[in-house]
């Protein structure tokens, strides 16, 4: 391996320590929905985002309140003794794709049958530290 790649392959790994990552596959709820409540947490800080899902009148947000635990979880495993309490985490990303799609059929009328699809998804949750990087003055350095 050359030493380009290995400096690569190094400042990756390096990045992936800061960062805990959770996924929920085939989650029996539609991607649509799903992506309402992620729409909800997504670039907030972990206090936040447990409040807002704690509270939330909608079905989704129970499993994505249990996806962001066990996110934090991840995180605590990898860095162990910091606390969770010290560090400024937020939800850096989250992803809703659709999972696999059951589909069954309704009778209708005049004998005919409606096809009915029982959509699932797939959520990746991203937490990492917050980071703040001015880009107007990375351009004003660099000339």
């Amino acid at each position: 391996m050359g030493a380009r790649k290995r400096n690569a392959a190094e400042a990756n790994k390096a990045e992936l320590k800061q960062i805990a990552i959770a996924k929920l596959n085939n989650c029996p709820t539609s991607p649509r929905k799903m992506r309402l409540v992620a729409d909800m947490i997504r670039g907030k800080r972990i206090d936040l985002a447990l409040a807002s899902l704690r509270f939330s009148t909608k079905e989704a947000a129970g499993r994505l309140e249990k996806l962001l635990l066990s996110a934090l979880a991840n995180w605590q495993a990898k860095n162990e003794g910091k606390r969770i309490e010290d560090q400024e985490l937020v939800v850096k990303d989250v992803h809703v794709d659709s999972g696999r799609m059951l589909k069954r059929l309704r009778p209708a009328p005049q004998g005919r049958g409606h096809r009915v699809r029982k959509r699932s998804n797939h959520i990746t949750l991203i937490v990492d530290n917050k980071t703040i990087t001015n880009k107007s003055t990375e351009t004003n350095t660099a000339n």
